[in-house]
């Protein structure tokens, strides 16, 4: 299976396409996927214009002997159309050899990655997804211009599939998770287990698109193989991209939006004015900062390039009075390193961020926050994991987001706040944030740590750096990247 990429750059040599796609136009490149082997090249790379091509090469017996260690012992294992036609087994291929370009990363030419680029994809044989207008359905509330030309055989005519062509002027990033996530969807048979992890990567290639798309329902119920559960998960958390398992409460007030309230109402109380947001994701606590002429210095920042490009986007800062734009600054960087750009503020905020580090990582997160940044606030916030049998939905033992790497419950969190504030010359406050139950406390663990050593930057000597909980109370995974 084939496809092509090809673009103009117009205000750039069209051979830019190598840095964002992070492959040389120069060199045929080959990668081991499943079932087979994929190779990068350029038909055409020059100044006008640059083609990269994906091929796909799947060893049938290798796909057959994968179904059979799964179970399907059916004829279909052996003769089917997954050599030939783009399929579920293609997007898994793009997100193996181009996923620097599906995170939206790209140091060589970081003007690029948010810019709209003319874009040519050609797919020679697509399925048509058992209706000839689905395609059109589902790329051209994209941008997009959908040609498709039907394929037939000259003995049973038509055979479901067809040519597809789609041109439009996006970011490439863009583009790509649009693909990842539509081709299953077209081919609606996926050669792989669909289980609750797919939830996440849908959300996460599906951004800001999916979720104003208006077939996001039948994308998200073919995307997940119409598993009944995944699917209303998938778009309970697309009507609320912020949201996450609700337990069962008399408020019916989402607790992602009463956690930014309290967090404001913290810094407020502290006459913060300028406040940085360390894991800003999309930009949901951004809005409410700048609705409040009260923070006149605001600062988002998160490792990842793609949530970025999502704040910016939901935050229309292009739209924003000058006045406005010069009070917010977005900065792609990581918490577990040191930034001097990020200190000399009133408040840095972590809110349902640090669970998401490895337990190993924790030490180096405390020292750049509190050791080297060093506010004059900081707010945390992180779920109670005792809270947790108040979800219907979250299996006994389980965490509330997959990517989380550990839960804490009331005393591991004040552990860790009174080991790092006398390490740093803090004093810890704790509090929470939803219904307080007597016996299992809120939902959500808050401290707000006020500095009280201003020349303190070191751990005290002779004290441990560990913070990590036990293995039997954290995910020992390494965080992401």
């Amino acid at each position: 299976m084939l496809l092509t990429l090809s673009t103009t750059l117009n205000s750039h040599p069209a051979t830019d396409l190598g840095f964002l796609l992070h492959k040389h136009p120069e060199r045929l490149q080959s990668f081991e996927v499943m079932a087979g082997t994929a190779h990068v090249f350029y038909p055409r790379a020059d100044a006008e214009e640059c083609t990269a091509a994906l091929l796909l090469e799947i060893n049938p017996v290798d796909l057959a002997r994968h179904a059979r260690r799964s179970g399907d012992r059916s004829l279909g294992t052996y003769v089917n159309d997954r050599p030939y036609v783009a399929s579920s087994l293609l997007a898994v291929a793009l997100g193996k050899v181009f996923r620097t370009a599906l995170n939206g990363r790209c140091d060589a030419r970081p003007e690029l990655v948010r810019q709209a680029i003319p874009l040519r994809l050609q797919l020679p044989a697509v399925p048509d997804g058992g209706a000839p207008e689905l395609l059109e359905r589902l790329f051209a509330p994209l941008g997009w211009h959908v040609e498709t030309r039907p394929l037939a055989d000259p003995e049973w005519g038509r055979v479901g599939y067809v040519e597809l062509t789609l041109r439009g002027e996006l970011p490439l990033a863009e583009a790509l998770n649009q693909l990842y996530v539509l081709l299953p969807v077209l081919d609606d048979t996926k050669h792989y287990w669909v289980a609750e992890e797919e939830v996440d990567k849908l959300l996460r290639a599906g951004g800001d698109w999916l979720t104003s798309h208006p077939d996001r329902e039948l994308i998200s119920r073919r995307y997940l193989a119409h598993a009944r559960t995944l699917v209303t998960s998938a778009l309970t958390r697309l009507a609320d991209p912020d949201s996450e398992p609700e337990p069962h409460q008399e408020s019916g007030r989402p607790l992602a939006a009463q956690r930014r309230s309290a967090v404001l109402e913290r810094l407020r109380a502290t006459g913060a004015r300028s406040v940085v947001d360390l894991g800003c994701g999309d930009g949901r606590l951004l809005r409410d900062l700048l609705d409040d002429a009260a923070f006149t210095k605001i600062v988002g920042v998160d490792v990842s390039t793609g949530a970025l490009a999502a704040a910016e986007r939901k935050l229309g800062l292009e739209r924003l009075p000058e006045r406005q734009r010069q009070r917010l600054r977005l900065r792609q960087s990581a918490l577990t390193y040191t930034d001097s750009a990020l200190s000399g503020h009133d408040a840095v905020v972590l809110m349902e961020v640090i669970e998401h580090l490895d337990p190993a990582r924790l030490p180096a997160m405390e020292h750049a926050v509190f050791g080297h940044a060093r506010p004059a606030t900081v707010l945390v916030t992180t779920p109670n994991t005792e809270y947790n049998v108040r979800y219907p939905n979250l299996a006994v033992g389980a965490y509330r987001h997959p990517d989380h790497r550990f839960e804490w419950d009331r005393a591991q969190f004040a552990a860790w706040a009174g080991r790092a504030a006398e390490r740093f010359g803090y004093a810890p406050e704790l509090d929470g944030v939803g219904e307080h139950d007597a016996e299992l406390g809120h939902p959500t663990q808050l401290a707000v740590f006020t500095r009280t050593e201003p020349g303190r930057t070191e751990p005290v000597r002779g004290r441990s750096n560990s913070t990590e909980p036990s293995r039997s109370d954290a995910n020992s995974e390494d965080a992401r990247a």
